[in-house]
């Protein structure tokens, strides 16, 4: 399944253009992290699931998230204001987020290991680019 497919099926029956403002959700949750994707690794290791990121940035298969477990990690007032941003129910946010995030987390990590340099430049490249190809 592409990042794009992932972001559908994510998204469900929501309206269009909700599929780009969750992607712009994720990047910032990645980029507003101290120390980008590294923090937000960090994060995830700190709150006891080191070996489900890990499994993201990892070349094999990505093991999945609950909506709970990502809630318990990024915080009730985290996925409140992606809620509030989307227009959506924060609980439909955190499901949608635990689909999403470990493809993007997976993608921005092709060779298994988080890339030095401006990798936000290089993901909303990377995945606008996908996201404008549909």
């Amino acid at each position: 399944m592409g990042l794009f497919d992932a972001v559908q099926s994510a998204l469900g029956n929501q309206q269009p253009g909700s599929q780009n403002d969750l992607m712009s959700s994720v990047m910032n949750l990645i980029g507003g992290q101290s120390g980008g994707l590294k923090g937000l690794i960090g994060q995830f290791t700190s709150k006891g699931m080191g070996d489900v990121v890990g499994s993201w940035v990892g070349t094999g298969a990505n093991l999945p998230i609950s909506a709970e477990q990502l809630r318990n990690v990024l915080g009730s007032d985290t996925i409140t204001t992606i809620a509030a941003k989307l227009g959506v129910d924060p609980n439909a946010v955190t499901t949608q987020l635990a689909a999403l995030l470990p493809q993007v987390v997976d993608k921005l990590t092709p060779d298994g290991k988080v890339p030095e340099g401006d990798i936000m430049s290089k993901g909303m490249s990377m995945l606008g680019g996908i996201l404008g190809s549909k």
